[in-house]
């Protein structure tokens, strides 16, 4: 029996406020108005990002459905809709990409105005949302809210893929492999015979480890201070790891006296002010390049003595690793499935949609890269 065109009653990972455990509720999902997407979701993964929204960090309207890196299938489609269509997989999309804008016109940039990063309404773009529990609305996160058996979305913020993609691990594409990958590739642009370092080696740390061995990277420096990810990284093509307590001295000196003066490429995948800094001196004054990755806390600030700009530093940042969202998603499916880059050494658990709060022990533990949710 057809579900297209009425609320969908279903499960979904309820944030009432912060600071709290998730809640599997009973919620009603409403059918898409026109330009809208409605996915019955089949993977999940558990991301720093969402966890920002627990503790605070990250301001969301509550109470919402939070989760962003997801992959599912397209159960049906608003008035207008002409890129997806009922049975398509795709990937919901948290950078959107209107085509219109100024950004998405730009050919380097790819922060769609359209976006609910920078001010967060937590609703879609018509101002409303698509969930109901217990009589009231509850917010949407990043115009995708994946940790729902049901979302809706925007068109442009979903991109249809391969077909015959394995959905419990592309699902990582939707942010954390494509932030982290993204942001050696695209973003720094890490050349062949370079050194780079690494800070953080969480899931997108990992994966930006991934893009510089891409890239042609010869020395991949890999820091953290849990010696327990050492292994892995050096899996993925970290050369050498490094742990900032093993040292009397700041890991910024460590690094340039380890590389003659700085490597050529840095990454703060922490989402930690005083890293950011370390990740900045790390690279040469005169040539290197540093990109911030890590979410910061809200609401804070950085305080940099412009002389390690003025020499020739670099100091970037972008999201979602600098793709353009809707025409890159569907290409980096594409080249997974050509075995152009591995995910399955970024998944350490997979566990029931249900079991989500110990995901996020596992997260906050430091115990897994990426747990992947399973509906």
């Amino acid at each position: 029996m057809s579900t297209a065109g009425k609320v969908i009653k279903c499960k979904a990972a309820v944030l009432w406020e912060t600071h709290k455990p998730f809640s599997i509720e009973d919620i009603e999902v409403a059918p898409p108005k026109a330009h809208e997407v409605r996915i019955k979701m089949v993977a999940t993964g558990v991301c720093r990002s969402d966890d920002h929204v627990v503790s605070g960090s990250m301001v969301s309207p509550f109470p919402v459905v939070v989760g962003h890196e997801g992959a599912g299938i397209v159960e049906s489609v608003g008035e207008g809709v002409t890129s997806v269509k009922p049975g398509d997989k795709v990937i919901p999309l948290f950078s959107p990409q209107c085509g219109k804008c100024r950004v998405c016109k730009h050919p380097e940039n790819n922060l769609c105005i359209k976006n609910d990063l920078i001010k967060p309404r937590g609703t879609l773009l018509d101002g409303t949302c698509r969930f109901t529990c217990r009589g009231k609305p509850i917010h949407n996160f990043l115009g995708t809210s994946t940790f729902s058996q049901y979302t809706v979305v925007d068109e442009i913020a979903v991109a249809k893929i391969d077909g015959a993609s394995p959905l419990e691990k592309v699902c990582l594409i939707g942010c954390g492999f494509t932030t982290g990958y993204g942001s050696a590739v695209k973003v720094a642009k890490v050349t062949p015979g370079s050194s780079c370092a690494v800070f953080g080696l969480g899931g997108v740390g990992l994966s930006v480890v991934i893009g510089c061995k891409t890239a042609g990277a010869s020395r991949i420096i890999a820091v953290d201070i849990n010696k327990d990810k050492f292994a892995k990284a050096k899996e993925l093509g970290a050369t050498e790891c490094i742990n900032p307590l093993d040292y009397n001295k700041p890991i910024e000196e460590v690094l340039q006296e380890m590389t003659d003066g700085g490597v050529d490429f840095s990454f703060e995948v922490i989402g930690r002010l005083d890293t950011m800094n370390s990740a900045l001196v790390s690279c040469h004054a005169a040539c290197g390049v540093s990109v911030i990755v890590g979410v910061p806390p809200n609401a804070k600030n950085l305080s940099v003595n412009p002389m390690l700009l003025l020499l020739g530093r670099t100091w970037k940042g972008a999201i979602f690793g600098g793709y353009k969202s809707k025409d890159e998603v569907p290409r980096l499916v594409t080249d997974f499935m050509a075995e152009k880059f591995p995910l399955e050494p970024l998944i350490t658990h997979v566990l029931p949609f249900e079991e989500i709060n110990e995901g996020f022990d596992l997260l906050r533990t430091g115990k897994s890269i990426r747990t992947v949710l399973t509906f």
